[in-house]
Parts: structure tokens; sequence; C-alpha cells
């Protein structure tokens, strides 16, 4: 089992920034891929960035490149993800995931608004 803890959302202002973290625990050797997704109110769940555990290659949706940068500090099994220029459209609740060998995993979500 993979437990995730975020932290880190709030109330922004438009062109603002926010940085988010996550900190996994249990069977963190498994984890192959981290990222971080986002759900908007009457909207589906989406993905954000995505990073892998060995390497480090990224991958972002296209509404966030430039903007958001994903990043993990395997010596501290913790994830971020920096938001920079948040716009309005950004608010939701962003999730913390991690796909391991024996399934994916999900954190308990944290509040992200921004205002105009």
């Amino acid at each position: 089992q993979v437990q995730l803890v975020e932290s880190g959302g709030g109330l922004a202002q438009a062109g603002g920034s926010l940085r988010l973290s996550c900190v996994a625990s249990g069977s963190i050797a498994s984890i192959n891929v981290m990222g971080w997704y986002r759900q908007a109110p009457g909207k589906q769940r989406e993905l954000v960035a995505a990073i892998t555990t060995t390497g480090g290659t990224t991958t972002y949706a296209d509404s966030v490149k430039g903007r958001f940068t994903i990043s993990r500090d395997n010596a501290k099994y913790t994830m971020y993800l920096q938001m920079n220029n948040l716009k309005p459209e950004d608010t939701a609740v962003y999730y913390c995931h991690a796909v391991g060998l024996r399934g994916n995993y999900w954190g308990q979500g944290t509040q992200v608004t921004v205002s105009s």
C-alpha cells in the first residue's frame, strides 16, 4: 500500500503562485510514476502533470505548460507542483496520484482557488 498526503493548496490571486507538495509513504519502492490531477466542479478529473520516479521524465497538460513545474525529491519521498501565473480556470481540487506495481493510489486532495 501507498499513502499520499497533499499540502500547499489555498487561495491565490490571478498571476500569483502556489506550490503543492505530496509526501508518499508505505510501499514507496513500488511507485513508477507520480502525478497531479485536478477536478473542478462539474468537470471530470484531468491530468495536470506527471513525472517518472526514475529518470524524471515529465509530461504536462497543454493548459499548464510553461506555467507549472512538476518535480520530485526521492530522498524525501516528496513530489511538488510549482504553479506560477495562476488563472481563475486553475481553480480545482488537486489530487496527488501514484502508479505502483499493485495499483493506483490517490491522496485526499487539496483545494486551490484562484481569484480574478
